[in-house]
């Protein structure tokens, strides 16, 4: 410890120490809050489609009690993607590991159950989670926002991420062929 003469800290470490700890918190406090704050803000575009969309109906993201592994911004786009594009995703392995907990595409590791009509009843919480799941997703996400189709999408995503991930894929059905 650095003391002065009559023996207190000199000011300057305290002012350092009360920014550090003031700014910890802060930080800390911003973090809980964005993990509580899930739901989409009203009038927010989640993710960018190439074509005008019809919402589907789906429940606001839960709140887990932790931060996701990715900003909050990314982890509601990505989720609103899965919502909206289950012809995308559903067709995209993860490579995570999930599908030892009953997965079979990368849209699992967003949704739980769908309806009838495609409108998400449950979120699937494996997303908020891991990175690799979130990932991925963003990438057929950006792929299909700069125009591909499902198959190249498929191709780009087993290309890149298969060599670094051996038997960590999904079981997850081809896209139909056009």
């Amino acid at each position: 410890m650095f003391m002065n003469t009559k023996g207190h800290l000199p000011i300057t470490l305290i002012g350092i120490s009360a920014l550090a700890l003031v700014a910890s918190v802060l930080l800390s406090a911003s973090a809980l809050a964005s993990a509580r704050q899930i739901a989409p803000k009203a009038g927010q575009a989640a993710a960018p489609a190439k074509s005008p969309v019809v919402r589907k109906n789906a429940p606001p993201l839960p709140a887990l009690g932790y931060a996701p592994v990715r900003p909050i911004d990314v982890v509601r786009a990505t989720y609103d993607f899965a919502a909206q594009h289950p012809e995308v995703l559903r067709f995209v392995p993860c490579y995570c590991g999930c599908g030892t907990e009953g997965h079979s595409s990368n849209e699992s590791c967003f949704i739980a159950r769908r309806d009838a009509k495609g409108n998400v009843l449950e979120w699937d919480t494996h997303g908020f989670g891991c990175t690799i799941c979130i990932d991925v997703a963003r990438e057929a996400m950006q792929l299909y926002s700069s125009g591909a189709d499902v198959q190249s999408i498929r191709a780009a995503i087993e290309k890149k991420w298969t060599p670094g991930h051996p038997g960590t894929k999904t079981p997850t059905p081809f896209p139909p062929k056009k």
